[in-house]
């Protein structure tokens, strides 16, 4: 698949006036808009209009047409790949270009591949399948083929390498009020990169990089999102741990929605983040925490203790208050939820 800057002005265009569109068709949700109301608001003749809903057709996106109502979409086609999803997103940097595979063995390992070759921030890795997908410490991602979202985002961020550790944070706090949006509403983050619902894990998140000593080449920012899984769906040792956005909401959502929902939060939580800092993030990650406040079990590569999770630091790492009363900064380890108190 060739960039997509190399389509040119026009192809931006296109996929510009797309997404007027279907941001109507969705925004009217059940209703027909009447093919007036698209045309003033896109300020176009009615036949560009009827272009963009062709174009609209052929990535799959099921639009009804009724003399004298208008239009209306019935349906957003469950199918990752740049042609559904572009038309979803807004005009940011992040899925400007994608990158879609039936099967890989690992989308961060792709990203890093293309961000190697010059890839540029923003573009994206999106596999139907992954066969050896990883979180922390090289523990295996099921995902299941049709049913959640793979995908890794290239990043270049102006950052020294010691701050990396925020990226988690601010990913973190994206993709929760992402999946919030989308209708998992008690959606919360457990330290250091997971979401549940409940105690129930509903996504991970993996940031690598590669760096130099004052600089980051680049970051990679693995998500991994169970959409439409059901609960037969997983294996029988992860079903009273794991859930999905179908079994949260109890409505299967098509993916390409997901995923733009996913990369536009991104975008804005990495605006702020470069915009006011790494306090603004770290004050919603502690309103989204399931983690802060209660008695946690920390397993780190050497030792083991218990404690209370009280903060945040000012560079993500879990303040923990042993049970002598000491405040353990923990940077890198597993992390246990035991009963409050």
């Amino acid at each position: 698949m060739p960039p997509l800057a190399s389509a040119g002005e026009g192809h931006w265009n296109d996929l510009n006036q797309d997404a007027i569109v279907l941001g109507l068709l969705i925004e009217f949700a059940e209703d027909f808009v009447s093919g007036q109301v698209l045309c003033d608001k896109l300020d176009v003749p009615r036949a560009e209009l009827l272009k963009r809903i062709d174009s609209l057709r052929t990535r799959g996106y099921v639009i009804q047409a009724s003399g004298g109502r208008g239009y209306r979409l019935s349906q957003i086609p469950d199918v990752l790949g740049e042609a559904q999803v572009a038309p979803l997103l807004a005009n940011g940097e992040l899925g400007r270009h994608i990158h879609a595979f039936a099967e890989l063995e690992s989308t961060n390992d792709e990203a890093h591949r293309l961000a190697e070759a010059g890839a540029l921030h923003g573009e994206v890795v999106i596999a139907e399948e992954q066969t050896k997908g990883r979180g922390r410490k090289g523990r295996s991602w099921l995902a299941p083929k049709g049913l959640g979202l793979t995908m890794s985002v290239i990043l270049r961020p102006v950052l020294p390498p010691q701050r990396a550790p925020e990226l988690t944070i601010v990913a973190a706090v994206a993709v929760c009020e992402a999946v919030r949006e989308l209708g998992a509403v008690h959606a919360r983050i457990k330290w250091p990169n997971d979401l549940e619902c409940g105690g129930h894990k509903l996504a991970g998140l993996l940031t690598e990089l590669r760096a130099e000593n004052d600089r980051i080449r680049h970051a990679i920012l693995g998500i991994g999102l169970n959409v439409s899984v059901k609960p037969d769906d997983f294996p029988e040792e992860l079903r009273d741990r794991a859930t999905s956005l179908l079994i949260e909401t109890g409505n299967k959502t098509p993916r390409p929605l997901v995923c733009a929902s996913l990369l536009e939060h991104l975008e804005e939580w990495l605006n702020l983040h470069e915009t006011e800092g790494f306090a603004a993030v770290a004050e919603r990650w502690r309103e989204l925490s399931s983690t802060l406040g209660l008695r946690v079990r920390i397993h780190a590569e050497s030792s083991s203790f218990e404690g209370e999770a009280v903060d945040l630091d000012a560079d993500g790492a879990l303040l923990v208050k042993d049970d002598q009363g000491s405040v353990q900064r923990v940077v890198a380890a597993d992390i246990e939820h035991l009963r409050q108190g």
